[in-house]
This record gives structure tokens, C-alpha cells and sequence, in this order.
């Protein structure tokens, strides 16, 4: 007999994020736990990063506006993190589910709606693509947020290298719109000032668990680091990074700043690949699950026209993420973060 069907939404062995909420439920939010005592952390901390994942209503994002202010229900006190879990809330203001009850019994094309049928038996939210909802990635980089506070002075950036196959991002987007289509898109990511000594051999390798965090983010498809896939195409003398110092600087970065699975202490490199959006208003075929039947099907709501013009903040929080867990393992950020109290009784502040 199967065992009942479980989802598991939580990543990380120290820095523990777990998100939970769906699309047109009635909010979105994360729980982290061990995340050190006395991090500052206010609401206003998240809204640079919640900003640049809304798209600015840039052409080809979502019509859908959420404010996505962060309330922090728990673990921090006089604006500094406790030791307890932290809990951050988004509402969902915004939710129109209007466009879905009339595609309820026909499964969109490159959607989780049929697999979600298969999986929990008609008991998942439908509505926006529920719990499988790229609206789930404001969790991800609410906790994001923390972990860059957390790991400083690392930087972690990324930015869209090209739409649709072509750099020209702007124009890729405004074509796939007059066809009512949509296009997918190449993430760079990139970590600045990590040591050397993070990751593990063989399963926990830096690789693996940046891979398992990316491929968390609905519509990632692809992964490769430093030089990727063209390092197959390269010789030995090509590919490798001659050392030039004791520290470990190499005079390439075609690993990526990783050997063997562990940081090198150069910058750390990897891109993704993002699938085009799969709600498109361009007909397609479906089956309609009550006749059997197939039909067309023109996805109506508010969807993107590429995903990836949004994808790398979201990278930048799932990375972070990683490398906050990674860091705290190798005793690279304090358990406790040393602040200032004053004690009853006793004069001065202890610091």
C-alpha cells in the first residue's frame, strides 16, 4: 500500500527555510529556524528585494500588484532576532480567481494541474496553481533577505543575460506578446567574497545543494557552473585554473569557484536556464478530464510573458540560502551575534 501523499517544503540542516501559502490562498510566508540571535531584522529590510521580484511593471511580468510587505510574526524582539524561529507573513491582497474555475477540468499544457491530480487526488488548490505557484518565490525571497544579512560581507547578484535566445531582451518580450506566446531566459548568479572550505564531498558539494535550491524555483530547468556545458568542448589546458597564489586566486574562473565540491575562495559562477511561461493566451491542446475529450484551450488571467525577467532576485534569495546553511556548518557566521546588553544591577554595557 502507498504511503498518504506528503509535501515537503523545507531546505537546509541549519539555516532552515520552510515555506508554505498558495496563490489565491490567503497569504504566502516562510519559517526559519536557526537563524542566530541578535541579527537586525525590520520589515523595511525586505522591500528592495520584494520590489525587483514584482517586475516593477516592467512589459511581459504579471498584471497582479501584491504589496508584499513583510510582518515578522515572530522571532525577533526590539528588532533583533531572538534565536527562535523567524516568521514572515505576506497577504495576498491581490488573488482573482475568476479565470480558473473554467479550466478546472482541463490541465494547462506545462502546468502541475495534471500531476497535482495524480499526486492528491483532486485535493489540491487549483486556484493560480496553488502551492506550485511561482507567487510561492515571494517566501523564498523574504528568507533571502535574512541570509544576505546573515552571510555579509558575501555578495550575491544575478541578472538576466538574455530572453528568448537573445540579448535583446526587451524585443524578445514584445514579440512573444503580439503572438500571445512567451519566452524563457539565461540567469546569471554570481557570490563575491565566499572562503574557501564550504560544501562537502559527495552528496553536500557546493554543486548539489545550489542545484536543489535552483531547481525549487518553478520554471528552472537548467544549471551549469564556471564554464558549464562548453567545458566538454574544452581540453585539460583549456579548462583548468592555474593557481597563482597561495590563497587559492586562480587566473580563470572556468570551475566556477569550486573544486572537488568545496569553495576555492574564488567567485562563485553558475547560470540557469528558465522555461518560458506556460500560461499563454496562443491556443493549445488539452483533454478535458470529465469526457476524455480533447479541446482547446486559450489560458485567460494574469500571467507572465517571461518569467525570468523576475527570476534573479529569486535565484540570489535561493543562493543566499545555501550559503547561509554552508556557513553556519563551517562556523563562519556566529552562533550568537554579539551585540550590546545592559545587565540589572551592574553599570556599564557589556558588549
Amino acid at each position: 500500500m502507498a504511503l498518504p501523499a506528503q509535501k515537503m517544503n523545507t531546505f537546509g540542516r541549519l539555516f532552515r527555510v520552510a515555506i508554505f501559502g498558495e496563490s489565491h490562498g490567503s497569504c504566502v510566508g516562510v519559517l526559519l529556524d536557526g537563524c542566530p540571535a541578535g541579527l537586525a531584522l525590520s520589515e523595511e529590510l525586505f522591500e528592495a528585494d520584494l520590489a525587483r521580484r514584482r517586475g516593477g511593471g516592467a512589459k511581459g511580468t504579471t498584471p497582479r500588484r501584491e504589496e508584499d510587505r513583510v510582518r515578522i510574526e515572530s522571532g525577533v524582539f526590539e528588532g533583533r532576532t531572538t534565536g527562535a524561529p523567524v516568521l514572515l507573513v505576506l497577504d495576498n491582497a491581490q488573488a482573482d480567481s475568476s479565470a480558473y474555475e473554467g479550466i478546472r477540468h482541463t490541465p494547462r499544457p506545462g502546468h502541475a494541474d495534471w500531476v497535482a491530480l495524480q499526486k492528491f487526488g483532486g485535493f489540491a488548490d487549483y486556484r493560480g496553481g496553488g502551492h506550485f505557484s511561482g507567487r510561492l518565490t515571494a517566501s523564498l525571497v523574504a528568507a533571502g533577505a535574512v541570509a544576505k544579512a546573515l552571510i555579509q560581507p558575501v555578495i550575491v547578484s544575478a541578472a538576466l543575460l538574455e530572453a528568448g535566445g537573445a540579448s535583446d531582451a526587451e524585443r524578445a518580450v514584445s514579440d512573444a506578446l503580439a503572438e500571445g506566446d512567451s519566452v524563457g531566459g539565461l540567469v546569471e548568479c554570481r557570490a563575491a567574497g565566499l572562503p574557501a572550505g564550504l560544501g562537502e564531498p559527495f552528496f553536500d558539494s557546493v554543486e548539489s545543494l545550489l542545484a536543489h535550491a535552483a531547481f525549487s524555483i518553478p520554471a528552472v530547468k537548467g544549471i551549469e557552473f564556471g564554464a558549464g556545458f562548453q567545458g566538454c568542448r574544452m581540453r585539460g589546458s583549456e579548462f583548468n585554473d592555474e593557481i597563482l597564489e597561495s590563497d587559492g586566486k586562480t587566473a580563470t574562473n572556468r570551475a566556477g569557484g569550486i573544486n572537488g565540491g568545496i569553495t576555492n575562495g574564488n567567485e562563485l559562477v553558475f547560470r540557469v536556464a528558465v522555461k518560458p511561461a506556460s500560461s499563454i493566451a496562443k491556443t493549445q491542446r488539452t483533454v478535458d478530464l470529465r469526457t476524455g475529450e480533447s479541446v482547446a484551450l486559450s489560458v485567460a488571467g494574469r500571467h507572465d510573458a517571461c518569467i525570468a525577467l523576475r527570476v534573479p532576485v529569486v535565484i540570489e534569495a535561493a543562493t543566499a540560502c545555501v550559503l547561509a546553511d554552508l556557513m553556519l556548518l563551517e562556523g563562519k557566521i556566529p552562533r550568537v551575534l554579539k551585540g550590546s546588553f545592559t545587565t540589572e544591577g551592574t553599570e556599564g554595557t557589556e558588549k
